[in-house]
């Protein structure tokens, strides 16, 4: 018998001890049983202690040999205190047999060398979190829980695992899963332009970004600009097509927008010039600068009769009117959706805005130039610059095509893990293409029949800088790693969030997450919030966070009866998350920016000797001859 209680307050009991703790192993953070002689026994674990007193926390009850957590009840003072037993044991930390349904996250820390294995459906069926200090081990704790999962006797191959890595860290660790179970794929795609050996180029088809996808893209932050991207999606595939209804359909639009332009009031050079700009760029066989304008006994191109005169005047205006207004549709015609270009570029797009911006009256109000101007700029910048690449696509897809084209490698074999590699672009465009995609495999999973047949699970490395409490919300209604926090149970989408900074995520994300892997974590902010948001954290969990060995973490959540100290194993291979060693860089061979190998002293040494020698072969002098005889030598002594 440990001792007697003598004292039960809230939810801490405390005990006078009855042996000599000097005699026994550190005791702290074990269980105790609070033995009452019933098959009904509640359970503690120990906070503190001293030489007379003992401080345990009720954790729960065990109950016939079925361990439930919580303190629903509190021990009787006529208790018997006790150590727990190997069989009570396992009812709270499970069995040390990995059995189906069930994968192997470590060792308990406490209880050294016991295998704690996790029920697979409540940890990943539910949004998770994995925080911890740069250092602490989060990269490789996520591998060590995933190469477990896939190297066991019944590997998921029907799972659907998509990573955002933020540093390229994760090919080297599951690239090679496919060596041991070739029914286990993995896929990266990258962001680097020159593509790494076993990767593809990340390729996003722009004609499935809609108006909220845009709006992502070009960084929208007034609601106002939300209308001209809508005009934009609704013009570009009219723009481009070619179908007669198509071209009329185009012609009528070009023609509203010269007769706004013609009918604005402004002075004849600057309607010219609006005119001349709208038909240079946009322009059919039938309506075009060089369209013939008959009247009786002469005939015209219409570049001509738009011509100002020396006196400021378009003389032609009522005709060059009259004219536009005959390309004007009284009855809008239908267009099927087969006849409109799916098929677009960014390019097309660029166009598309410009000419959605000239009916929204941009080239008459400089009110509409300042607020909608912006995202055209953002748009050209984007059209024209390095990062396009990652916005063409060589054929017609749509979405459900291309995420499924996602989970296929070019064996046509099925992929369990695919690794979104957007270390070479820069924070913006990297945040905007997680939201894009993880939207994409959102409408995926929302459109599936029957409901939740399939799951997705989106892992967010570094999410503090994605997944963050930004302007979404106000401009297009929502956020959607929020709602995926939120809805995406309901049709088997999950997030996983790795981050350094629990405290600059999304308060939404991190309070739908129902399990939790932290390691150590140091700064106050981050430990006072995950403290304030975490549900179901006691003050002893926090303390502990302070004081975790890199590789070492607490868990809890639906997954876990009570919260585990784990010792996480391994990984291998490791993520490239390594810190730099700095005696190597500093003191050992080390190659450099250049790619040249900076020699190291006996490299150095040995050169000079080799050139000693040849110039012994040129010129045989007795001081060379000396040389040569004290070589072997020296070259043993270095």
């Amino acid at each position: 018998m440990i001792g007697n209680i003598i004292e039960i307050k809230d939810n801490i009991v405390i005990i006078k001890l009855a042996l000599d703790i000097s005699k026994q192993p550190n005791l702290v953070n074990l269980y105790i049983v609070f033995d009452d002689g019933t098959k009904r026994n509640v359970v503690g674990q120990v906070v503190n202690v001293n030489k007379e007193i003992m401080q345990a926390t009720i954790v729960g009850e065990i109950d016939y040999g079925q361990f439930t957590s919580g303190a629903s009840c509190k021990p009787s003072f006529k208790s018997t205190v006790r150590m727990i037993n190997m069989q009570e044991l396992s009812a709270i930390l499970g069995s040390q047999t990995e059995e189906s349904g069930y994968t192997n996250f470590g060792t308990s820390s406490i209880y050294r060398g016991y295998k704690l294995n996790i029920p697979i459906n409540e940890f990943f069926n539910a949004n998770f979190s994995i925080l911890g200090n740069t250092g602490s081990g989060k990269s490789s704790t996520v591998a060590s829980i995933l190469q477990k999962l896939f190297r066991s006797q019944n590997p998921p191959i029907n799972s659907n695992i998509f990573f955002f890595d933020a540093f390229g860290e994760y090919t080297n660790a599951f690239s090679g899963l496919h060596s041991e179970n070739n029914r286990i794929n993995y896929k990266c795609y990258t962001t680097n332009p020159e593509k790494e050996e076993g990767s593809e180029l990340l390729q996003i088809p722009i004609w499935l970004l809609d108006v909220d996808d845009l709006a992502i893209l070009l960084d929208v932050d007034n609601a106002s600009q939300l209308p001209i991207i809508e005009k934009t999606l609704e013009y570009v595939p009219i723009l481009t097509g070619t179908s007669p209804n198509v071209i009329k359909r185009k012609n009528d639009i070009i023609a509203r927008a010269l007769q706004d332009i013609l009918l604005s009031g402004a002075e004849s050079t600057k309607i010219h010039d609006q005119v001349t700009a709208v038909l240079t760029k946009f322009n059919t066989e039938s309506l075009n600068l060089m369209t013939p304008i008959v009247q009786p006994g002469y005939t015209r191109p219409l570049k001509q009769c738009i011509y100002v005169d020396k006196t400021g005047k378009m003389q032609e205006m009522e005709l060059v009117v009259e004219f536009i207004r005959g390309y004007i549709l009284e009855n809008e015609i239908e267009i099927k959706e087969e006849e409109k270009n799916k098929y677009y570029s960014l390019k097309d797009l660029e166009l598309a805005l410009e000419f959605a911006l000239i009916n929204e009256g941009i080239l008459s109000s400089e009110k509409v130039f300042d607020y909608a101007n912006i995202i055209s700029v953002r748009l050209h910048t984007l059209a024209e610059g390095e990062n396009s690449i990652y916005f063409t696509y060589p054929k017609y897809v749509t979405v459900d095509e291309w995420v499924e084209s996602l989970l296929v490698n070019y064996e046509g074999q099925k992929c369990q893990i695919v690794n979104f590699n957007i270390n070479y672009v820069d924070d913006r465009l990297a945040k905007a293409i997680t939201k894009i995609v993880s939207r994409k495999l959102f409408y995926k999973a929302t459109n599936l029949k029957p409901r939740g047949s399939r799951a997705f699970h989106i892992i967010i490395e570094e999410a503090h800088r994605y997944v963050q409490r930004d302007n979404d919300v106000n401009l297009l209604g929502y956020n959607i790693f929020e709602r995926i926090s939120k809805e995406g149970r309901k049709y088997g989408v999950f997030l996983g969030l790795v981050t350094q900074r629990p405290s600059e995520l999304s308060d939404t994300c991190i309070s739908q997450c129902n399990n939790f892997v932290v390691l150590r974590i140091l700064h106050p902010k981050d430990l006072n919030y995950i403290k304030e948001m975490i549900p179901n954290i006691t003050n002893e969990i926090v303390l502990q966070l302070k004081d975790l060995k890199p590789g070492s973490c607490i868990a809890f959540g639906v997954a876990f009866r009570v919260p585990l100290a784990i010792k996480i194993d391994i990984p291998n291979p490791r993520p490239l998350s390594d810190n730099v060693n700095i005696n190597d860089v500093w003191y050992n061979t080390y190659t450099n920016v250049n790619n040249v190998s900076t020699p190291t002293v006996n490299e150095t040494y040995e050169a000079a000797v080799i050139n000693k020698i040849i110039d012994i072969n040129n010129n045989p002098t007795s001081e060379n001859q000396n040389f040569v005889s004290n070589v072997d030598t020296t070259t043993e002594q270095v």
